[in-house]
């Protein structure tokens, strides 16, 4: 193998593993925001709600400072983890487990 074949076996390899890892990117799907309308909450309540509703799916996503130091935050974050869980499982196909 000459220098020019493995030069282009490499570029290969990384172009293939940065496909790979796109599409392990787009294939789960994230938790999308309930549709709310939260415009008449304080900054920390909506903060908290949308990191709350990221959560929903699993990767727990919260600023554990604010969680503890902010009421308004830990609020929103409940209540937007209560709300989201709640939506992805009446939205689940039937057989499906969440």
């Amino acid at each position: 193998m000459n220098r020019n074949t493995a030069r282009l076996t490499g570029a290969t390899r990384a172009g293939w593993l940065l496909i790979a890892l796109l599409a392990a990117c787009t294939s789960v799907p994230a938790a999308r925001p309930a549709n709310v309308n939260l415009s008449g909450f304080p900054p920390a309540f909506r903060d908290g709600y949308a990191d709350g509703c990221a959560s929903a799916g699993g990767n727990v996503a919260r600023n554990n400072a604010r969680f503890r130091g902010d009421l308004q935050y830990a609020q929103g974050w409940r209540d937007g983890l209560d709300i989201c869980q709640r939506q992805a499982k009446s939205s689940a196909p039937a057989g499906e487990v969440h």
